[in-house]
């Protein structure tokens, strides 16, 4: 057995509280587990965890809308009060931080220079900005706070990129996989065997793109960004 902890959730000023396996329910507000029974060291919704006093089922079902012990806990886990260490907490944060700035890296440009905006220039903007984060909202629902207050220190546009893309004959195969990661939207074959093909993406990524696609052709593609 691990180290248990109380994950406390109030609503209604009614409390329900459930006991976890700490680690096991650090994994799980991480991502890196799914199953909330799994994370449950009883299955039992309690009032006060601690006195072993349990919470009536009329309130569980009013608060929840059900008595599924599964759904309680996943919206208890996911709501509630988590507790995790100062390690786990710096550890979540520098994660969460790191998707943020990917997100806003991939998505976004300087509308000066219409460049992809570097992640080592978000995050000293980000440092510059004293930007908070919380641990336990996922990035993509934390971006538009985020890209509003860096906003007023750097120029952050988010743009999509659309580039007409023709490959030769001899690298269709090995480059067709690529247009559609990147979000391939129309193709058009070519009389010499050629692909013609429109592809669309966080205007962010245009670097990448541009270096894969290079790399597959030899340089050999031609591109052509489509207003």
């Amino acid at each position: 057995m691990g180290k248990t902890s109380i994950v406390k959730f109030s609503k209604g000023g009614d409390n329900f509280e459930i006991i976890v396996d700490a680690n096991m329910a650090y994994e799980f507000v991480t991502g890196k587990r799914s199953d909330p029974l799994s994370v449950l060291d009883v299955e039992v919704v309690f009032k006060d965890a601690r006195k072993g006093e349990r919470q009536s089922e009329d309130k569980i079902k009013k608060v929840f809308g059900t008595e599924d012990i599964s759904k309680i806990a996943e919206t208890i886990l996911k709501e509630g009060n988590v507790p995790i260490t100062t390690e786990q907490r710096q550890k979540l944060l520098e994660e969460k931080r790191r998707q943020v700035i990917e997100i806003i890296s991939k998505n976004a440009i300087d509308p000066r220079t219409n460049a992809p905006m570097p992640p080592l220039r978000l995050e000293n903007a980000m440092a510059e900005a004293r930007v908070s984060i919380d641990p336990f909202k996922s990035a993509s629902s934390q971006v538009d706070a985020i890209v509003k207050k860096l906003s007023i220190i750097l120029p952050i546009k988010f743009s999509v990129a659309k580039v007409e893309v023709v490959i030769p004959p001899e690298y269709t195969n090995r480059c067709y996989g690529i247009l559609k990661q990147f979000g391939l939207k129309s193709e058009q074959w070519l009389p010499n065997g050629s692909l013609s093909a429109i592809v669309e993406f966080p205007a962010g990524m245009q670097s990448d793109f541009y270096l894969r696609l290079s790399n597959a052709t030899q340089g050999k593609a031609t591109t052509k960004l489509v207003q």
